[in-house]
């Protein structure tokens, strides 16, 4: 399975470490923007999901994972790809390639939980979501 979905991120100053190169921390800022990035524009919902609103549908963290390949420094141009590889019932993995010129710096994997906010608690994925994330993803 192929990345479709790419976006650049901008490496900043505050996020360099004192051996010249990004954070291990870092890389999952990289990974939240590039996950808002694609939902934004594959599902139409990033700006919902960002919103602080306290109701509707949101989405929380379950689990991340981070392999690191190779240093990213200030100077790096970087872009991150973004892939949904399956859908669940409540929850779905987002993969990440966080890539600099010099290849692939890092890999990650997020599995993410759809929320009911107002009832705080997990909720089926929305059929919108869905459909969106499957036309766009090829499953």
């Amino acid at each position: 399975m192929s990345f479709e979905y790419t976006t650049e991120v901008e490496v900043r100053y505050t996020d360099i470490d004192t051996y010249g190169h990004v954070n291990n921390a870092t890389y999952a800022t990289y990974f939240e923007e590039a996950r808002i990035d694609y939902l934004h524009d594959v599902v139409d919902c990033g700006e919902a999901l960002l919103s602080g609103s306290e109701s509707g549908t949101g989405m929380v963290i379950a689990n991340l994972e981070i392999d690191y390949i190779q240093p990213v420094r200030i100077s790096d141009s970087v872009a991150v790809a973004v892939r949904v590889p399956r859908l669940g019932g409540k929850s779905f993995p987002f993969e990440y390639e966080v890539r600099t010129e010099d290849g692939v710096a890092a890999t990650g994997e997020t599995t993410v939980v759809t929320y009911d906010r107002d009832t705080e608690s997990s909720r089926p994925i929305p059929e919108d979501w869905r459909e969106a994330i499957t036309e766009f993803e090829g499953l």
